[in-house]
């Protein structure tokens, strides 16, 4: 799997913390997700992390369940084939570590700055 892959080839200090975080792969995200994001049409969403980033953790901190990368398949393939400019494989690497990365805390204008992928 590419996204495994992925994470499996991170640096380290990353690896590990990511390797406790469920990875789920479905084909769209569900109605419920879509609404607390505000969003109405699924083939926007390609990925999505959701926890509680490790900046925040504390030891007082109850997880209700393990932090989870959602990949959604249908439309990380509807961009690759609109986009024409990038393989399958590194549209999903990107996807995945855009995740990871809101799980270590960075928020999207973070990730923006460095990762001008979009433009």
């Amino acid at each position: 799997m590419i996204a495994r892959d992925t994470i499996d080839a991170l640096p380290e200090p990353f690896r590990g913390p990511a390797l406790a975080v469920a990875l789920r792969v479905e084909d769209f995200p569900d109605a419920t997700m879509l609404a607390d994001l505000g969003m109405e049409d699924g083939f926007e969403l390609t990925g999505l992390y959701d926890g509680i980033p490790v900046t925040e953790k504390s030891v007082m901190h109850q997880p209700e369940g393990p932090d989870v990368v959602w990949l959604f398949r249908r439309p990380i393939l509807d961009e690759w084939a609109d986009r024409g400019d990038v393989g399958i494989r590194a549209l999903v690497s990107h996807v995945t570590i855009h995740e990871f990365a809101h799980h270590f805390g960075w928020s999207d204008d973070d990730i923006a700055r460095i990762d001008r992928w979009w433009e």
